[in-house]
C-alpha cells in the first residue's frame, strides 16, 4: 500500500505543478513524434518513442491485463487507467531528465535516472545504487516473465516444447543485442507499430461485432472500482492494488526504464522527448492494455478470485475446464468471436510484445553498465558478459513456472521505481524549471524551442553545452 499511495501520489503532484500537461499538450505530444531526425550520436523522436513503446508494450498488456482481472476484477482496469493518466505526468518528468543530464559515450547518446543522480542530485552512492538495481532488475529479474510467456502461449497454441521455444528466442536475443544501440533502435521502430497496429485492428472488429456490451462492460468497471458490484464488492483493495501494479509494469510510469530511451534522442529541448514519452503512457495503458480488457470482458472470458483464492465470478464465456488465467483468457476471448483464430493470433501477438520488450530491457541495463564501467576499458568486456547471460535467463526463465517470472518481475519493479521515484521528486525544481521555459517559447511564437541551461542555471549538461 505505500507503493500503490507513493506512485499514484507522485503521479498527482506532477500533474498539478505541471497543469496537467498530458491533457493540455495532447496534440503537440503525437505531432512531435514525426519531428526531429536521427544524428551520427542520437535516435529520432520517433525511434526513441517505439524503442520506449516497446518496453511499455508487452506481456503486460495481454498476460498481465487478465492477472488484473483475475485478481482484482473488472475495477482493476479503473486503476491502470488511473495510473496511467496521472503517470504520463511522472513519465514527462523522468524522459525530460534523462534528456537534461544525457552524457556521449562511444559516440552514441546514453542517460537515465543514474545518470541525473549522478549530475543533478550529485549523489555518487545513490546513483551507483540505481545502476546496479536496474542491471539485476532488467538484466535477470524481468526479462523472464517475458519470454515465459512466449513460451507457455506457443505451447498452448501450438504444442511446440517449451525448451525449443526458450532457444529460438535466446538466438533471436543474440542476433538484435550483438548489433548495438541503433540495430536495438531500427527493429523496435519496425516492429514496434506493426504489432501494435495488428493488434488494435482486431480487437476493433471484435468491439464491433460485440458492440451491444460496450457500455455494461464499461459499467461493470466503474461499479466494481468502487465496491458497488455486489458480487464483487468485496475485493476494492485488490483492485486498487492490481490495477496500481499491473499499470506500472505495463507503462512504466515512473520505473526509470522510459529516460533511457528519451536520453538516447537527438532534440533541441528537453520537454519534447518528455512530451513524446508522456503520449507512450497513453498508448501503452489507455489503448493496448484496455483493448485486451475490453475483449476479455465483453466475451466473459474470465474468472475472479477473491483474498482466499476461492473463485468470485465467473464470466458467461468462460469454460469451467479452464483454471488458469493469463494468455489464454485473450487467446478465448478472440475465439470465441473469431473461431480457430484467436489462440495462434495472440500466441504471435505477444511473441513481437514480449519480445521487444526484452530488447529494450537490454538496451536499458547496457546503458547502465556503460555508467557503471564507462572509463574502463572492461565495459567492451562486461557488455558482452551481460548479452551472454541475457541469453540464458530469457532460455531458463521459458522453461520455468509464470508465478516465480511473475514474482521475479514484480520484486525488479519494486525496487527501481522506489529509487527512481524518489530521485525525480529531489529533481522536481529542475524539471519544472525546464518545461516552463519550453512553455514559455512555445507560447511566445517559438514553434521549435531550444534548450540553453547556461541561461537557466543548471550545471553538469556538458552535452547541452557542447553542442551549442
Amino acid at each position: 500500500m505505500p507503493f500503490i499511495i507513493f506512485c499514484l501520489g507522485t503521479g498527482l503532484y506532477f500533474s498539478w505543478r505541471l497543469r496537467f500537461l498530458q491533457v493540455r499538450y495532447l496534440k503537440e505530444m503525437a505531432t512531435m513524434l514525426f519531428k526531429g531526425k536521427s544524428s551520427a550520436s542520437g535516435i529520432s523522436s520517433f525511434q526513441a518513442f517505439c524503442l520506449a513503446l516497446s518496453g511499455r508494450v508487452g506481456t503486460g498488456n495481454i498476460a498481465g491485463v487478465a492477472t488484473a482481472i483475475a485478481l482484482g476484477g473488472p475495477g482493476a482496469i479503473f486503476w491502470m487507467w488511473a495510473i496511467a493518466f496521472f503517470g504520463a505526468g511522472t513519465a514527462y518528468v523522468e524522459a525530460s531528465l534523462g534528456q537534461i543530464y544525457k552524457e556521449k559515450i562511444d559516440g552514441n547518446y546514453r542517460g537515465g535516472p543514474a545518470y541525473y543522480i549522478l549530475k543533478g542530485i550529485r549523489n555518487k552512492y545513490f546513483a551507483l545504487a540505481f545502476a546496479i538495481v536496474t542491471v539485476l532488475s532488467l538484466g535477470f529479474l524481468m526479462p523472464g516473465v517475458q519470454s515465459n510467456a512466449i513460451s507457455l502461449a506457443f505451447h498452448h497454441s501450438f504444442g511446440i516444447d517449451v525448451r525449443i521455444t526458450a532457444g529460438c528466442i535466446a538466438l533471436l536475443l543474440a542476433l538484435v543485442i550483438f548489433g548495438g544501440v541503433k540495430r536495438i533502435a531500427r527493429v523496435a521502430e519496425i516492429v514496434t507499430p506493426f504489432m501494435a497496429g495488428t493488434y488494435i485492428l482486431i480487437v476493433i472488429v471484435i468491439l464491433l461485432l460485440n458492440y451491444q456490451h460496450i457500455p455494461g462492460v464499461f459499467a461493470l468497471i466503474f461499479k466494481s472500482a468502487f465496491g458497488f458490484d455486489q458480487a464483487l464488492g468485496g475485493i476494492v483493495g485488490s483492485a486498487i492494488s492490481m490495477g496500481v501494479k499491473r499499470g506500472i509494469f505495463s507503462n512504466e510510469a515512473g520505473q526509470g526504464s522510459a529516460p533511457h530511451a528519451a536520453a538516447a534522442c537527438e532534440v533541441n529541448h528537453p520537454a519534447k522527448q518528455g512530451l513524446v514519452q508522456a503520449f507512450s503512457v497513453y498508448v501503452d495503458t489507455l489503448l493496448v492494455c484496455t483493448a485486451t480488457a475490453l475483449v476479455i470482458l465483453i466475451t466473459g472470458t474470465f474468472r475472479v478470485y477473491d483474498a482466499a483464492e476461492q473463485v468470485a465470478f465467473t464470466g458467461h464465456g468462460m469454460p469451467e475446464a479452464i483454471t488458469e488465467y493469463g494468455p489464454v483468457n485473450t487467446q478465448l476471448a478472440i475465439d470465441s468471436t473469431l473461431p480457430g483464430f484467436g489462440s495462434g493470433f495472440v500466441a504471435v501477438a505477444l511473441f513481437f510484445f514480449a519480445f521487444t520488450t526484452i530488447m529494450s530491457y537490454y538496451f536499458q541495463s547496457e546503458t547502465n553498465l556503460y555508467f557503471l564501467f564507462r572509463k574502463k576499458k572492461t565495459a567492451f568486456y562486461v557488455i558482452n558478459v551481460l548479452r551472454i547471460a541475457m541469453m540464458l535467463v530469457v532460455f531458463f526463465a521459458a522453461i520455468n513456472t509464470m508465478t516465480l517470472a511473475w514474482n521475479m518481475a514484480d520484486i525488479g519493479v519494486g525496487m527501481m521505481a522506489w529509487l527512481n521515484l524518489i530521485a525525480i521528486l529531489l529533481l522536481r525544481k529542475v524539471a519544472l524549471k525546464v518545461f516552463k521555459d519550453f512553455e514559455q517559447q512555445f507560447k511566445s511564437g517559438i514553434k521549435d524551442p531550444v534548450f540553453h541551461p547556461d541561461k537557466l542555471g543548471i550545471e553538469n549538461t556538458d552535452v547541452w553545452n557542447n553542442s551549442m
